[in-house]
This record gives structure tokens, sequence and C-alpha cells, in this order.
């Protein structure tokens, strides 16, 4: 790659520390800037009047996209995303004490890609349906942990001083139950709703056999005995299960919108089909699975850069005639959990995964130990699937298996 000068920015809250370093003669130049949009464009105006002709390599920390996306309009930037695990390594090594500043972060950032530009890989953006679709799937899984987290806490709540209403409605995550106690937060007060109400309260809710499910709730309401006949704890306590409740409406439907919108784009990708014919991926998996890949199929040559940068390859340690091996740290937490929750979600839909998965067990390794290996596996089958472009295939997977007399063929007709 021919450039003339690089880069480094150190990330701030307020402001950007930069420091600049022209490739004939090496001679520096340092300063700051706003983290406005406006600053940040100013700024970039100000480095091509400096640069007038020729390629400027700016090396970023991963995770800024922001930042990122708001210098790839530049047709005369290069963008160099670098591992944060990286850089601070290379910051350890030159300044032992581990002390971190911005500007001196800055010149630490510029000098690992001045040093390393050959490799270092150059960020290139995805389409914008791409962009789109990964940031809609991201913030559909943080609200739908945040979700999950409310959900948690409801039932240790009820569990403080309503546990039966867990069990009659179907556990925290029962639309019945948020139905049930956001009218009737107690037993007391269940006690006092006519068969009639509660008949009508599970017809809205859509349930099978209403009349005898109605009969029997109230049998089993009659003859609870509650835990605690503290009425300071059941009435905090109630009124907190109904706050809870009146979040986790409102994040339920938003999360169906999300699930709208990504389903009516998912539609138009061009790598719909070759995800969609994965075993157990689904309408939530499939769409996560493409945009952790993209359109690019340069961007991975082999599989093994996938599952090292997902964190999904353990790493193998050796000092000595010792040599051990444990989980990858410091990778992309949500790519990550994506390949991690397809190779579990494959295992009721595939005959090889579920043996290959029941064979880990058996070997002594742990469920999410297991999980990672069957991901591992899994990771070379999408890389390929991926640069081909071709739809996963049970059957031809399965006789490659046969063909190359793998062990686990053994596992399958068990």
């Amino acid at each position: 790659m021919d450039w003339v000068a690089c880069v480094g920015i150190d990330w701030g809250d307020k402001e950007h520390a930069w420091v600049m370093r022209r490739r004939e003669g090496g001679t520096m130049t340092a300063g700051r800037m706003g983290s406005s949009a406006e600053e940040i464009h100013q700024w970039m105006r100000g480095l091509r009047e400096q640069i007038p002709s020729g390629r400027v390599v700016v090396a970023v920390e991963q995770g800024r996209g922001s930042l990122l996306y708001a210098l790839m309009g530049y047709d005369f930037v290069a963008l160099v995303p670098i591992n944060p695990r990286a850089s601070k390594a290379y910051r350890e090594s030159r300044r032992l004490s581990g002390a971190s500043s911005d500007p001196l972060d800055a010149e630490l950032i510029c000098e690992f890609a001045y040093k390393h530009i050959e490799e270092l890989r150059v960020w290139q953006p995805d389409d914008a349906l791409t962009r789109k679709l990964r940031q809609l799937v991201e913030n559909r899984r943080t609200l739908v942990d945040r979700r999950t987290a409310t959900t948690h806490t409801l039932a240790a709540t009820l569990k403080e001083y309503f546990p039966q209403a867990l069990q009659w409605f179907g556990g925290e995550t029962s639309p019945l139950l948020w139905a049930f106690v956001a009218r009737w937060p107690t037993l007391d007060r269940l006690r006092l709703v006519s068969i009639e109400e509660i008949t009508s309260e599970l017809r809205g809710q859509r349930r099978r056999k209403v009349p005898a499910a109605a009969q029997k709730l109230v049998e089993q309401i009659q003859v609870a005995i509650p835990l605690t006949d503290d009425r300071a704890i059941i009435e905090a306590s109630a009124m907190y299960a109904q706050s809870l409740i009146a979040m986790l409406l409102p994040l339920s439907e938003q999360i169906a919108k999300y699930d709208q919108t990504i389903a009516a784009l998912w539609k138009e990708h061009p790598d719909r089909s070759i995800f969609d014919s994965l075993p157990g991926a689904g309408p939530v998996l499939a769409p996560r699975l493409a945009v952790a890949f993209g359109l690019d199929r340069t961007r991975y040559e082999h599989a093994y850069e996938m599952q090292c940068y997902s964190g999904i390859a353990p790493v193998i340690e050796q000092s000595g005639n010792q040599r051990w091996t444990h989980a990858r740290h410091g990778y992309p937490t949500f790519l990550h959990q994506t390949f991690h929750e397809f190779a579990q979600s494959s295992i009721p839909k595939s005959t090889w995964a579920k043996a290959f998965y029941r064979e880990q067990r058996k070997r002594g390794a742990g469920h999410h130990e297991a999980i990672r290996t069957l991901a591992f596996r899994w990771l070379r089958i999408l890389v390929r699937m991926w640069k081909s472009s071709k739809p996963y295939d049970e059957e031809h997977y399965i006789a490659v298996l046969k063909a190359k007399q793998s062990p686990l063929v053994a596992q399958l007709a068990a």
C-alpha cells in the first residue's frame, strides 16, 4: 500500500489526541481535536490541506465505530483499526509502569501502525444494508439482555412474597404472569377476584381450554398458603413487581418492532439463502451470522482468522516442558455470543452437531466448553460457505465425514 503519512488517534470522551508521522523523514506533529462531528470533519479538512496529495493511514483502536464511520467518507484515508490488546501490550512493552495518557497513547498507536503497516489490515466498511442490519441486531440484543435482567429481578421479587404466581402462570417470561401480577399483585387480592374475571383474563391472553384452566386456578388460589403475612414486605414487593412489569411490556413491544424491521431488511440481504440454510439459525441468528462476516469475501482468508478474532479458538501456551490450553480473552463479545448461541441452537437440528456435543460431554467437557468446541468446528463450515456463497447441506457434510472415516460417524446412529 502506498502512503505518505501515518496518524494515530487516541479516543477521548470530549476530545481526541492525535499524532502524525510523515513517511519521508519521519517528522512528527501532534495535537487535539474535539469529539463533535463538526470538529472531526474540520480536522480532516485541515489534514488534507497539510498533505494535499497521497494516502494517509489513520490508526484508531477497534471499537471506536462512530469515529471510523465519520472518517470513512474521505477517500484519501486508509483506516486501520488496532486491536486494543495489541496497543496495550505495545504500550506496556515501551512503558513498564503501564502509565497511560492520551497524547502518549496517540503517539504509541501511531508508532505501532507506522512500524507494522504491512501486517495490519485496512478497514473496508460494509455496504449500507449490512451496516444497518448489524446495528439493528446488536441493539436488539441489548434490549433482550435488559428484558432478561428485568425478568430475573421479577422472579426474585415474587419469590420473596408470592412464589405461587411463578408456578401458576408459566414463569418469569410469561405474558400471562405479567398480566395477572400487573392487575392482582398479591395472593390476597387474587383471592377476591371472581372466576368470571379470571376467565376473561385467560381469554385475553389466548389460553386454551379456558373454563377448565380458570376452575383449576381458582381452586389453587383458595388452598394456597401465603409465604409471609408481613404487610410491609408484601405491599412494597408488590409495588416493585408491578413497576418491573410496567418496564417489561414496552421492552417487549420494542423488541417485536426490531424483529419486524430486521425481517424486512433480511429479505433484501444478498447472503440470506446461505445463512437461512443453517440448522437452528432461524430469523434471529441468521442475520447475526451474516453481519458477522459481511459481504467482503477478502476480509477473512482462513477460518482460523475468525476463530481467533471471535474468541472461539482456545489459546495454547507452552513454557519449557509444560503446555496448557485455556479460553481466549479480549474478544468482541457480541460476535462471540453469536457463534456460541448458534452452535447451541444447532444441536437439536443437526445430527452431527448433536453427536459431536454428546461426544465432547463424554470426554469430560463442561456444557459451555463443549458448545465452544462445536462452534470452532462450525466456523470451518461457515467460512467455507461464505467464501463459496453456497448454502449448507447436512447430507453432504455427513457424507464428507464418512468419506474421511471420521470417528464422529460412529456416534451418528447412537
